[in-house]
């Protein structure tokens, strides 16, 4: 599946391939590589998502990266396939439904990136029914949205005057 991808990729004139690489992952919200994005959307609960993923890098004796948010797809993949392969298949079989909803995302918009992110949904469990229902609802309404903090507020400060108020 990889050679898929490749292949695609090397059949293009890099600075297109570039360009489309950043279309396609960091301005389409539903082919982010952020998997705690899809569980946690942008909340306060994401921090604690992402800790999650650091605290398994730690356990398994590695830094988490620095120039790189810990539950970015690559990141997992490098950390499973050169770190701790039990642990990195954990992370990745709990984040099961965002990589399907990013496999079906990208085979919808016919990306190349599409057959290598099927040949990691080979390497893990198959989705259940019920991660499948779960994965299409999330493609459907997208991640979780804040829900603390965000009820409506009093101004504790008088609003500025205008001429007319005086």
């Amino acid at each position: 599946m990889l050679a898929r991808t490749v292949e695609a990729l090397r059949a293009r004139d890099p600075m297109h391939a570039a360009a489309d690489y950043v279309e396609t992952f960091d301005l389409r919200r539903r082919s982010t590589m952020y998997l705690t994005y899809w569980t946690a959307g942008d909340t306060r609960n994401r921090g604690r998502e992402m800790h999650a993923f650091a605290q398994a890098y730690r356990d398994a004796g590695s830094r988490p990266p620095v120039d790189e948010a810990p539950d970015h797809l690559p990141v997992v993949l490098e950390f499973a396939a050169t770190v701790d392969p039990v642990a990195g298949r954990r992370l990745l079989v709990e984040h099961r439904v965002p990589i399907d909803v990013l496999r079906d995302a990208l085979t919808e918009c016919g990306s190349p990136y599409a057959h290598t992110i099927s040949g990691v949904c080979e390497t893990i469990p198959a989705a259940t029914d019920q991660e499948v229902r779960r994965a299409q609802r999330l493609a459907q309404a997208g991640p979780p949205a804040e829900a603390v903090g965000l009820q409506p507020f009093t101004l504790t400060v008088p609003p500025r005057r205008t001429e007319g108020d005086r």
